[in-house]
């Protein structure tokens, strides 16, 4: 392990609080030091941002071989949220799934609008059927598509500050 990588880890051992992370790392190599560190419960990897699918699921498996589980980072539309649950479906660590309906920053639209069949993401008493259909099981209402990308958008992370003005993790 890196001398770096140790002393951010060496306190996150020795703590019985089941620790997640991995939203932000981009690759298996970014995932095979902290898994093999034992300082991790719960890896976040976001499909959107470690290589897809493929990439995705060889995470998983990677992360199943040191009995950690999986939630899948999913801050996105209705794409995104397809393709995790179809990691999901075949990652027998995947313990939960993040998904951003109704969230604060889906301001004027939702990501149900962006689906011809809505119901393909029918939530019960908190669980969600895989999508079955040709592909990842959804398919995409282009002219609501066209239609927003017309008005466009500037979303930005939005900036956050601590009370001293140092900056905080949104």
């Amino acid at each position: 392990m890196s001398e770096d990588l140790d002393s951010f880890l060496g306190p996150l051992i020795n703590t019985a609080t089941p620790m997640a992370l991995g939203e932000r790392l981009y690759s298996r190599w970014d995932f095979k030091s902290i898994l093999a560190s034992g300082a991790v419960d719960i890896i976040q990897p976001d499909p959107s941002h470690a290589g897809g699918i493929t990439q995705t699921r060889k995470i998983a498996t990677m992360a199943e071989a040191y009995d950690v589980a999986v939630a899948l980072h999913c801050p996105l539309g209705p794409i995104a949220l397809a393709a995790c649950l179809k990691i999901d479906g075949c990652s027998y660590n995947a313990f939960i799934q993040e998904q951003s309906l109704g969230i604060h920053y889906n301001v004027g639209n939702d990501l149900l609008d962006y689906l011809t069949d809505p119901s393909v993401f029918d939530y019960a008493d908190g669980f969600v059927t895989i999508p079955t259909g040709p592909g990842l099981g959804i398919e995409i209402n282009r002219g609501f598509v066209v239609d927003r990308a017309a008005h466009g958008h500037r979303w930005r992370n939005p900036v956050w500050r601590h009370a001293d003005g140092s900056i905080a993790e949104w």
